[in-house]
């Protein structure tokens, strides 16, 4: 691994035969998304509702104790109004001029479609795309935050599920099957703010076939090593100068 400048991977870019893009939490982070691991937002969030983020977004705290979820989910979830930026605008720019074939989506607020992008494959689902688990009927997070307490189904008047996936659900097999296919076809594989550790690289890396793996990231690693080249820096500032 080397340390890469802008016009080198530029030119791996644009000279690519089929370039897919994985977009981390480094993306979403840089528009001031809060995390829930965060540990000073953990701690703020276990004294507010009495229980930690790892047992409130999960599929037993939702299935036992719905309440206090949705007004957990509400809160800390749905509140946050994010926005894509410069670099969620690149890459669709990128996929626009026919570069990028497929983004694969690690976050679960859909900015990679309100910037543009269309072929996305998302990995823990997005909070806009929640559905009847009796009759399958779509609701919007609009619907769930208007909601004075459990948001039910207009038909069934069953509480709605929350289109993510919680923390230790397994990603849908269809999902990832797709994944494999797209990052097996790659010669080019564009990480974008993405921490390349030991879990990201068995469920992600294994397929990738190249000696192409670029790594846009804001955050040093330890990891970064896994990658061919690297840029260190803002992902809103790199990503349009490689347009």
């Amino acid at each position: 691994m080397a340390e890469a400048t802008i016009s080198v991977v530029k030119k791996l870019i644009h000279g690519s035969r089929y370039l897919v893009v994985i977009s981390g939490s480094g993306m979403q982070r840089e528009r001031g998304h809060k995390s829930l691991r965060d540990p000073e937002r953990a701690y703020d969030i276990e004294a507010k509702y009495r229980y930690s983020p790892e047992e409130m977004f999960s599929s037993v705290f939702y299935n036992t104790r719905i309440e206090p979820f949705y007004q957990f989910y509400k809160e800390e979830v749905l509140s946050q109004d994010m926005q894509p930026g410069p670099a969620y605008n690149a890459v669709a720019e990128l996929e626009k001029q026919g570069i990028v074939k497929t983004i694969i989506s690690r976050e679960i607020y859909g900015m990679s479609q309100k910037a543009g992008c269309q072929n996305v494959l998302e990995l823990h689902g997005n909070i806009e795309v929640n559905h009847c688990p009796r009759c399958g009927k779509v609701y919007t997070k609009e619907y769930l935050l208007k909601a004075k307490k459990v948001p039910l189904c207009e038909d069934c008047m069953v509480p709605i599920r929350p289109g993510i996936r919680f923390y230790g659900e397994m990603i849908d097999n269809g999902i990832m099957t797709k994944v494999a296919n797209e990052i097996s076809k790659a010669d080019v594989l564009l990480v974008l703010g993405a921490r390349l550790d030991p879990d990201f690289c068995d469920h992600n890396l294994a397929y990738y076939q190249g000696d192409k793996l670029i790594l846009l990231t804001n955050r040093e690693d330890t990891g970064d090593v896994n990658a061919d080249y690297v840029i260190h820096g803002s992902l809103d500032k790199i990503l349009p100068k490689l347009l």
